[in-house]
C-alpha cells in the first residue's frame, strides 16, 4: 500500500514519471519512525540527463540544483522533490566525491551514511533494506553503514552528522564502532568547507534536547575542533526548561561562553551578515537584571536589533537563573521562524543559486525591520515583489 508521503502529487508524479525509482532517506526513515515526513528526496536507476527528460516530459518543472552529483528538483503543484541518480563514489578524498551513474539500489545504499538512512520505499510501500536500518531505528541505534572509519573517510562532515542524527533518534549509549571512528576522524574535520560544518552545527542544534550529543563531542574532542567557543552544555538547561525552542541560534548563544570572540567565530564558519548581528545581540546582552519588570523591557528593547526582547531575556536567563522567572511575567517567548524556506522561492519561480538566497535573505530582513509578524503568503509576497523588481 502506498504511504500517505508518496501520494502527494509532486511525490506521485515523480515516481510515476521514473520506472523503478524509490523514495530515499530521511522521508522514509521518519515514515517508519512515526514522525511527520516534509521533504521527499527519490532515488532513480538512471543518469541525470534521463530523469531530467522523463520528468519534462511528464509536465514537471525541473531544475539542475545538483548535476555534478546527479541531482534535480523537479517541482509540481508548489512542492520540490529531489530526485538522484543512483551512483558509485570512485574518488573521494574526505571533502568531494567522483562518481559515476550506476543501477543497483545495494550498491548505491551501501555508500549512504547510517542504516536508518540507506533505506528505500517504491510506490507500492514496500521497504528495501539492505543493512538492517529498520531494526536499527527500532532501538535507537545510529550504526554507520559497513565500517565505520571508512564512510567518514570518504565524507568527515559525517562525523558531525552522527551527532544530530543520534540527539534525534538515539537511545542509550552510542555506538562503540562509531564513536572510535569519530575520535580517529577528529583531525581530518579541519578539511571539511566552514559553511557546511556552520549548517551541521545548527541542524544539531535543531534536535529537540541536543545536550547529551553535545557532551558526546566534547569528549572526543569533536567540539573543541568544530567549535571552541562552546561552554558546557548544561547552560541550555534554564532555556530548554523554559521553552524548548528550536531556534538554532537562540541556543548557540546560550551554548557559547561570555567573552567568546564572535568576529573570529562569524569569519571561521562564514556566517551571514544576519546571522552574525543577532547572534551578536543575543550574546552580549546578558546583564539584564533590573528593579521592575518595566524597567527590563525598556533595557531589552532599547538594545535589541536583529533578536527580539523576548529572545534575549531568555539567553539572560541561561546566565542568570533569576531572570528566567520573570519570563512568564513578562510576556515573552523566543521570536517566531521566518516563514519562507528554499522550496518556497521555488515555488514561485526563483532558479535556485546565489540570487535565490539574496532574495530570501532581503525578504528576511523586511521581516525583522517590520517586527517578525508577516505570515506566510505575505512574506511570499514580498519576495515576489523583490524577485520582480530585481535584476536577474
Amino acid at each position: 500500500m502506498t504511504p500517505e508521503f508518496l501520494r502527494r502529487p509532486t511525490p506521485a508524479a515523480v515516481l510515476a514519471a521514473l520506472p523503478g525509482a524509490r523514495a530515499v532517506g530521511g522521508a522514509v526513515r521518519d515514515h517508519l519512525a512515526g514522525r511527520p515526513t516534509h521533504d521527499v528526496d527519490v532515488g532513480a536507476p538512471f543518469p541525470p540527463d534521463v530523469i531530467a527528460a522523463r520528468l519534462r516530459d511528464a509536465g514537471l518543472r525541473v531544475f539542475e540544483t545538483g548535476l555534478s552529483h546527479g541531482t534535480v528538483t523537479a517541482l509540481l503543484d508548489r512542492e520540490g522533490v529531489e530526485v538522484t541518480s543512483l551512483r558509485r563514489d570512485t574518488s573521494t578524498d574526505g571533502r568531494h566525491a567522483e562518481v559515476e551513474w550506476i543501477t543497483d539500489w545495494r550498491e548505491d545504499a551501501a555508500r549512504r551514511d547510517f542504516t536508518i538512512n540507506a533505506m528505500s520505499m517504491g510506490a507500492d510501500g514496500v521497504l528495501h533494506d539492505y543493512f538492517g536500518g529498520a531494526d536499527d531505528l527500532r532501538v535507537g541505534r545510529v550504526r554507520f553503514v559497513g565500517d565505520a572509519a571508512a564512510r567518514i573517510a570518504e565524507d568527515y562532515l559525517r562525523a558531525l552528522r552522527f551527532f544530530r542524527f543520534w540527539a534525534r533518534y538515539g537511545v542509550g549509549a552510542p555506538d562503540a564502532a562509531a564513536v572510535a571512528a569519530i575520535r580517529d576522524a577528529v583531525p581530518g574535520l579541519a578539511r571539511l568547507s566552514r559553511e557546511r560544518v556552520w549548517m551541521e552545527i545548527k541542524r544539531l542544534m535543531q534536535a529537540p534536547d541536543p545536550r547529551d550529543a553535545l557532551r558526546l563531542m566534547a569528549s572526543l574532542g569533536v567540539l573543541e575542533a568544530v567549535l571552541p567557543e562552546a561552554g558546557d552544555a548544561s547552560r541550555l538547561h534554564t532555556l530548554l526548561a523554559q521553552e524548548p525552542a528550536l531556534d538554532p541560534l537562540l541556543r548557540i548563544a546560550v551554548l557559547l561562553r561570555v567573552g567568546s570572540d564572535l568576529d573570529a567565530l562569524r569569519e571561521r564558519l562564514r556566517l551571514s551578515d544576519d546571522e552574525a548581528q543577532r547572534l551578536r545581540a543575543l550574546h552580549d546582552l546578558r546583564d539584564l537584571d533590573a528593579p521592575s519588570p518595566h524597567e527590563a523591557r525598556a533595557r531589552i528593547r532599547a538594545r535589541t536589533t536583529r533578536a527580539t526582547a523576548g529572545e534575549i531575556l531568555f539567553v539572560a536567563a541561561a546566565e542568570n537563573p533569576a531572570a528566567a522567572t520573570r519570563i512568564p511575567q513578562m510576556g515573552f517567548a523566543p521570536g517566531p521562524d521566518f516563514p519562507l524556506q528554499g522550496r518556497d522561492a521555488i515555488a514561485a519561480g526563483i532558479t535556485p543559486g546565489p540570487r535565490m538566497g539574496a532574495l530570501l535573505a532581503a525578504t528576511r530582513d523586511w521581516w525583522l525591520d517590520t517586527g517578525a509578524t508577516a505570515d506566510h503568503a505575505t512574506c511570499l509576497a514580498k519576495l515576489k515583489e523583490l524577485a520582480q523588481n530585481a535584476a536577474p
